[in-house]
């Protein structure tokens, strides 16, 4: 599959706004996600090619990085901590209780397209554990009853 023409016109634009910056991957890779709310495996090849780098440096990068996603995130985005301090406190029986309940494995979307689940590495609320992330908001102290409302509230 190709890129479409709008996403191509996009990347232009980014790519322009780019050029001259030392060690452009990164700002660039963030700048597609950015604008497209992932990075479309059609593109890569265009990026390399700009950049003069191999196809192989752009996919090693962008599944290297969590954050990259390479299909659509659900509306919402909800992140699980899997660091040491939250998984004392039971975030690993609250991941399972979550990713059983949404019928999903990590990285996966809802059939719904509400929600998508992430894992974490600290959310810096260690003396809160198990913490989560819904969007851009941290929550504390989440066990399965929290956490349903959560998703509730996300349309899960």
């Amino acid at each position: 599959m190709s890129a479409s023409q709008a996403t191509i016109e996009t990347l232009a634009r980014i790519l322009a706004a780019h050029d001259g910056l030392e060690g452009p991957l990164l700002p660039i890779l963030h700048a597609v996600q950015a604008e497209l709310g992932f990075i479309p495996e059609d593109v890569q090849p265009i990026i390399a090619a700009h950049l003069n780098i191999s196809k192989a440096e752009v996919h090693g990068v962008v599944t290297f990085y969590h954050d990259f996603r390479a299909a659509p995130a659900g509306r919402h985005v909800v992140k699980i901590c899997r660091a040491e301090a939250c998984q004392a406190m039971g975030a690993n029986g609250l991941a399972d209780a979550t990713l059983a309940k949404l019928g999903v494995a990590w990285h996966g979307t809802t059939a719904n397209g509400a929600v998508t689940i992430e894992p974490v590495y600290c959310l810096g609320l260690c003396a809160c554990g198990p913490a989560a992330m819904v969007d851009d908001r941290v929550v504390g102290r989440v066990d399965t009853a929290k956490m349903d409302e959560l998703l509730a509230e996300a349309g899960a």
